[in-house]
């Protein structure tokens, strides 16, 4: 390392400018121009993280945002000092020893390069400790505060913009916004005015907030008590979706000031803001509608505002519309009063405090049906030709929020809640406070078209978005970081709820598929900690997958220990146990799919405090579940008598996989004589760990066969499901290797296991609904690979339909399998795209969808993704719907992966780059490729792209699923030769 050249400190000018911007600003130096305006002490110094080390600059207030840093930065400091002082001490020893012992004096040369050492050791230590305020720059040391060579971007005016920090400062907070919006469905345009009443922290003459897309013509600002608005200039910096209002007279601590604000901006062509929506009414008339979907950082792009969660305010809002249509927000409806010819004005009441990515509202034609329940009026809405379809929801949504109230022992705040049904939604709903947005296959239920599957579908999600409505709305976390705050807490609620509420839904099993899905993302290096850092609107996009939602922990230990290590650390462990007699040896360490040998010793540190449960054979069904704290790497557990058999992680209730030795050897066994003495969900769970550990090769994918041969005998969903999903992985991976005949070896292995349950199947609706989920997941499953006479009796039942024109009922849970079996000829893909158009039930066009998607013929596949992205016939919502089917198949998934390199502009800019969609679209395009050549291209294509697209975690997962399946077919194609 070479020394420190403290008479020489020139900083290279990229790191103090650039590094905490996603692409290069405009920047200038503060002490080369003229002082636009008055600046605080705290706003001298533009702070990169990556030059926090050599640039410091703060004022005296600002300390509490960064002091973690200064800890860092003396540690980074030390470290380098030490290790140069252990370098030279090794290398330059003051004394030499002579032969016979004695010490010899140092020579004059050795006298000199110590003298030298020493002088620079004395000013670095000099420099560090006794010039504490001093901060260095190119000139050289300059104490705080002092006015320096300031670094500043540029706004789109060229002058300087008072503030480079992806976060707005916090010498300003709002407390409440007037906020007035005229959309025209015709123009698709709209136009608004925000009053937002401000409170000074700090003494300041800026305001900065978020603006994003907007074109702003006037900006005013008043005093508090104050009656004359003063013209105050307005600054843009597009580049952090921010504008400056600049006052012009400092503005005063603990005072009130309202900032008007008056602008314009077209509907927004994609999900976000405040965006349109086209669809067509009973009588195929295209009609307009339009929404808002504001979570994460979108609320910016239909009124300027403070748009950070922690930024909690009150709003009274009012909408200009056309007479003819109506309007929604958050609270109920105040006012109606005429403003021109066909216009009028709906304000609504003003809201309780709430984060402004929960603002919403809604212009359309719609209809609903409403009941009261615990003084609160609960509505569904949907567009007229749908209204037949909400009556479930509404039942639902009553009994839900009766239940929530409850139990929490905390009313339901407002006096209302709606639930609306909107054409065209990219996720599946959205809690906006008082005014829930649901995709509306994910609200409506058709009782001729919707599946067992489909019911409990719209009950999750109905119940999850209730649960929001205490967390997330009326407890918020403060940044994004903490999203796992918002939706692990409404996860489990949901699952709960369903439970306490439907039990006949069996919700139990879905959780612990959430669960098998969160591992398999979690298992990767790219993986995240629930909590994380995030800056950038990508970064708090990609918050949004399966980890926040699903990682969370069971236990009433000492919550603060254990969640600690959960929390905080990425992925999750494995927990490995060798019985003898009675003692049982179990340790931890971090399960991963792939382990990097640079990140070996940082793995190897990984501790997690585990709540283990086990039961065993001796259990007497009284008390079964024992529990132990495993917050070691390693400990004993001893048992009060030997044991035939035992099992770790009861019902998978644990975040962790367990394996178990020679004792799987043990619990095979158990699985052949009798598998009921373990849960459905333990099964699942055992199979769920075998295959893993299988593709890790800690353990024979011999034996993991050799597990699952007890299938035949399976009546369960869940173990069910997870054979199939597991089986499923490898055929697609022999599949799209050219091992056709290794894979159709495989589906044999499979009808011989599963055949006779298939036949067993009846093509109807009748059974319990747990029947009715297995009934519908096997024979689509059978329809697909062409098992038994699964697609024969499916395409009788499809021409019959066709020959009624479709206008006998097929049963729900088969028509899936039915509309695959018949889009597999081309007359039949052309007629389901011709019932597609015309149909009015989501839960039956959902299913037309994956059906159209699942052909064999590749223009078809082409044509189908290029129109849903264009968004003519099939919504755009169902693209990444259409993207994940077509990958599964032989003829699509090279197709899927071109389609996404080709359109990735388009991709990008209609779902926004991070988001949820984006992220399913990268990983199912690629979750097929298993060869080094496809590897190559998946990085070098995303290489070529931005910066932040090669940097998504999504991308950097895609790739690791990639290096994955090509170290699982080198490690198992051989075995599997032998086996099947």
């Amino acid at each position: 390392m070479q020394p420190f050249p403290a008479d020489q400190i020139q900083l290279p000018r990229n790191m103090i400018e650039n590094s905490m911007f996603e692409e290069e600003p405009d920047v200038v130096d503060l002490a080369k121009e003229p002082c636009l305006h008055p600046l605080e002490p705290d706003e001298v110094e533009y702070e990169p993280r990556s030059s926090r080390l050599l640039v410091r600059g703060l004022g005296e207030h600002e300390m509490d945002d960064d002091e973690e840093d200064y800890e860092s930065s003396a540690k980074l400091l030390g470290m380098s000092f030490m290790n140069r002082s252990s370098s030279l001490r090794n290398n330059m020893s003051v004394y030499r020893q002579s032969s016979n012992g004695s010490c010899s004096l140092p020579s004059t040369r050795t006298m000199v390069v110590c003298t030298v050492i020493l002088v620079i050791t004395v000013a670095l230590i000099m420099v560090i400790y006794l010039l504490p305020k001093c901060t260095f720059t190119k000139e050289g040391c300059h104490k705080r505060n002092h006015t320096i060579e300031l670094i500043y971007p540029l706004a789109t005016n060229g002058k300087l913009f008072p503030w480079a920090k992806v976060r707005l400062p916090s010498d300003v907070v709002p407390l409440h916004y007037d906020l007035v919006l005229q959309p025209n469905l015709t123009t698709l345009k709209f136009s608004g005015s925000v009053k937002i009443v401000v409170n000074i922290i700090h003494v300041t003459w800026k305001i900065v907030l978020h603006s994003s897309g907007l074109n702003i013509t006037k900006a005013t600002i008043t005093s508090a008590g104050g009656h004359q608005e003063k013209l105050a200039e307005f600054l843009e910096y597009p580049l952090h979706d921010q504008i400056a209002v600049m006052a012009p007279e400092a503005l005063l601590v603990g005072q009130n000031y309202t900032v008007n604000i008056a602008y314009s901006s077209k509907l927004s062509d994609t999900y976000y803001g405040f965006y349109k929506i086209s669809y067509k009414d009973e009588n195929l008339k295209q009609r307009w509608f339009a929404a808002t979907q504001f979570e994460p950082v979108a609320a910016r792009s239909a009124f300027p505002c403070f748009d950070e969660p922690a930024f909690k305010a009150t709003f009274l809002i009012k909408i200009k519309r056309d007479e003819k249509l109506s309007t929604m927000s958050n609270m109920p409806k105040k006012a109606t009063t005429p403003v021109t010819n066909g216009i009028v004005q709906d304000e609504f009441f003003v809201s309780l405090k709430m984060s402004t990515y929960l603002v919403a509202f809604v212009v359309a034609d719609l209809k609903n049906i409403s009941r009261e329940t615990n003084e609160s009026l609960v509505s569904v809405y949907a567009i007229p030709q749908h209204l037949n379809q909400v009556e479930y929801a509404l039942n639902t949504s009553v009994k839900l929020l009766e239940f929530y109230q409850n139990y929490f022992l905390i009313n339901y705040p407002l006096e209302k809640l709606d639930l609306v049904a909107i054409p065209d939604l990219q996720s599946g709903a959205m809690e906006n406070w008082g005014l829930i947005t649901f995709r509306e296959s994910a609200l409506l239920l058709d009782s001729h078209t919707s599946s067992a599957r489909d019911k409990k579908s719209v009950t999750a999600v109905i119940a999850h978005e209730l649960a929001h409505q205490w967390f997330g709305n009326l407890v918020t976390m403060e940044w994004w970081n903490d999203l796992w705050l918002n939706e692990g807490f409404a996860t489990f609620m949901e699952y709960f709820a369903m439970e306490e509420i439907f039990p006949e839904l069996h919700s139990d099993e879905d959780f612990l598929n959430l669960i098998f899905k969160a591992m398999m993302k979690d298992s990767l290096n790219s993986s995240h900690p629930v909590s994380s850092a995030v800056q950038s609107s990508e970064q708090i996009e990609e918050m949004f997958d399966a980890l926040s939602y699903i990682k969370i922990t069971n236990g009433t230990l000492d919550v603060k220990k254990l969640m600690k290590t959960w929390i905080v650390q990425k992925g999750f462990p494995l927990v490995t146990v060798v019985r003898k007699g009675k003692i049982i040896s179990v340790k931890q360490e971090k399960y991963l799919y792939l382990v990097e040998p640079e990140n070996w010793t940082s793995d190897a540190s990984y501790l997690w405090h585990i709540p283990l449960t086990y039961i065993t054979s001796s259990c007497n069904f009284t008390y079964c579940t024992n529990a132990y704290l495993l917050d070691q790497k390693s400990a004993i557990i001893e048992l009060p008598e030997e044991v035939e058999w035992i099992k770790f992680n009861v019902d998978m209730n644990g975040y962790y996989i367990v394996h178990y030795g020679e004792d799987w050897k043990t619990l095979i066994d158990l699985l052949k004589k009798k598998h009921t003495a373990l849960s459905p969900k333990d099964r699942a769970n055992l199979i769920n760990n075998i295959f893993n550990l299988a593709g890790l090769g800690k353990e024979s994918l011999e034996k993991a066969f050799e597990l699952i041969d007890y299938l035949n005998k399976e009546s369960s969903t869940a173990p069910l499901t997870q054979a199939l999903f597991q089986l499923s992985l490898i055929y697609n991976l022999l599949e799209k290797k050219g091992e056709q005949q290794l894979a159709s070896r495989l589906m044999h292995r499979i009808e011989r296991l599963l055949g006779d349950k298939i036949d067993q199947q009846s093509w109807t609706d009748d059974g319990a609904l747990s029947q009715r989920e297995l009934r519908s997941m096997l024979l689509a499953f059978a329809c697909t690979h062409d098992i038994r006479n699964c697609r024969t009796t499916a395409t009788e039942m499809f021409e019959k339909w066709v020959n009624s024109n479709g206008t006998i009922s097929l049963p729900s849970d088969v028509m899936k399998a039915v509309f695959t079996a018949g889009a597999k000829s081309s007359d039949g893909w052309d007629f389901l795209l011709k019932m597609y158009s015309s149909s009015v039930s989501e839960a039956e066009k959902s299913k037309m969808i994956e059906a159209l998607a699942s052909t064999d013929d590749v223009r078809k596949l082409i044509w189908l993704m290029q129109n849903s992205l264009e968004g003519e016939v099939i919504r755009t919502q169902e693209l990444s719907h259409i993207i994940a089917t077509v990958s599964q198949s032989l003829p699509g998934y090279l197709l899927a992966w071109d389609f996404v390199k080709e359109n990735w502009e388009k991709l990008t800019q209609k779902f926004h780059l991070g988001s949820y969609t984006i992220q399913n679209i990268i990983s199912w395009s690629t979750s097929q490729f298993a060869t080094k050549a496809h590897l190559m291209e998946v990085k070098s294509f995303f290489e070529s792209k931005s910066e932040q697209s090669s940097q998504l975690h999504s991308v950097k997962e895609a790739i690791e699923t990639i290096q994955f399946n090509i170290q699982w077919m080198e490690r198992n194609l051989a075995m599997l030769q032998e086996l099947l």
